[in-house]
């Protein structure tokens, strides 16, 4: 009985530890997906969900024109 005493007190902290662990990964995931997906609109000129392949084709090939 002593031995579950002093166990349960433990696992307990090590289960807050790891939820605080995953927690605050994935806050620091979202902030990371936020961040780029803002820099991803201020580079193209806002979002645009919806381009045909025929649009990307060209904005490819506009691109790699431009880089050369």
């Amino acid at each position: 009985m002593d031995g579950m005493q002093i166990a349960l007190p433990i696992l307990g902290i090590v289960a807050a530890a790891a939820l605080t662990f995953y927690a605050v990964s994935f806050a620091e995931i979202r902030e990371k997906s936020f961040r780029d997906l803002d820099e991803s609109e201020s580079e193209n000129g806002g979002f645009k969900s919806s381009l045909s392949s025929r649009e990307r084709r060209a904005r490819r090939k506009a691109d790699k024109q431009a880089k050369s």
